[in-house]
């Protein structure tokens, strides 16, 4: 080798340099990841989670339906304080149904606290709940997109698609979460009106939506239903309800291996009872709502915080094998 030859690379250069590389970019980012790993290390405090929540009885209370969270006692956790974002779902774009309470507000702050975007839906009476939603969205620096409307009509279903589509910039996430629950003690007091309200607004509603998002839902993108425990084990005065969920199971099912070579996943989440304005707008007695949940092994009823984690797991790229799934959320009792 003559003395103005270059000697020949190594790969210890070639790597320490391209390490020495990384660390200068990332010098920058250091204040934020120090502080992101100082909160990800810190010791989190055990909880028994029977004792986590309130335990019946609870009050007995009633309002029309559909209800509003922020008018019920005990008000219902949806995640508000306690959820933290990592980033999981930054850039995604996401339709949720029934936005407003319930597991559909829970997933929509964890959503927009993993980096989403979120246009919710909810009744017009829901107005109140929807713009703490809403702020709460925007508080994450995202964009929240109200859109107001009843699910039971087809046409405003495919308004819907259209107008999150647009307000978002795109759609790659659609959650069907709005629901409806009227407690009955016989099938005699069912009229064909209620049956029909119930199926549009938990059977139709996300057929249509999903009709109408399919053609904008590239490879990557999710769809998650909202089914029940009573899908498994129905109660005796849920009869129309309880054929809903039970549908909504068996629809993503199949829906998940019909969409799966197109690259797009569909799951579901079963909750169990969870405090939400169902249970207090004519989804259940009186003497139902105040031992409400008491049966689970747990001892008491859910928190749609306890579901919002589920919704960001099951739109979360890192879940990709999981399709044609329902992930359970019952306390302890119920299926699966």
């Amino acid at each position: 080798m003559t003395t103005d030859s270059k000697p020949p690379i190594s790969r210890r250069t070639v790597v320490g340099g391209a390490g020495m590389a990384a660390v200068g970019a990332a010098t920058s980012l250091a204040p934020s990841i120090a502080q992101g790993n100082d909160e990800m290390t810190r010791e989190q405090e055990l909880r028994n989670p029977a004792d986590k929540y309130p335990r019946p009885p609870y009050k007995r209370q009633s309002q029309p339906w559909p209800g509003l969270a922020s008018q019920m006692d005990p008000r219902p956790d949806h995640g508000e304080t306690s959820y933290k974002g990592s980033g999981r779902l930054l850039g995604r774009k996401a339709l949720i149904t029934g936005g407003d309470s319930g597991m559909g507000r829970a997933a929509a702050i964890a959503y927009a606290r993993e980096g989403a975007d979120v246009a919710i839906n909810y009744f017009p009476t829901e107005e109140p709940d929807a713009k703490e939603v809403i702020d709460l969205i925007k508080a994450e620096g995202r964009i929240g997109l109200a859109i107001p409307g009843d699910l039971r009509d087809e046409k405003f279903c495919q308004e819907l698609v259209d107008r999150a589509v647009k307000g978002l910039g795109g759609l790659d996430i659609v959650v069907s979460n709005a629901g409806r629950q009227q407690t009955r003690a016989s099938i005699l007091d069912i009229t064909t009106e209620d049956f029909d309200a119930t199926m549009k607004t938990n059977i139709y509603a996300p057929f249509w939506i999903i009709k109408a998002a399919l053609p904008h839902l590239k490879p990557g993108s999710v769809i998650i239903g909202t089914a029940s425990e009573q899908a498994y084990d129905p109660s005796p005065d849920l009869y129309d309800y309880a054929q809903t969920k039970a549908a909504t199971m068996n629809y993503v099912k199949s829906l998940a291996k019909q969409l799966a070579p197109k690259g797009i996943r569909v799951n579901a989440v079963a909750p169990g009872p969870i405090w939400t304005p169902l249970q207090v707008s004519g989804g259940a007695t009186m003497e139902k709502l105040e031992k409400f949940g008491g049966q689970t092994p747990i001892g008491r009823a859910g928190q749609p915080a306890e579901l919002g984690s589920i919704y960001v797991q099951l739109a979360a790229a890192d879940a990709s094998f999981a399709t044609g799934q329902v992930y359970g959320s019952a306390g302890g009792s119920g299926q699966p």
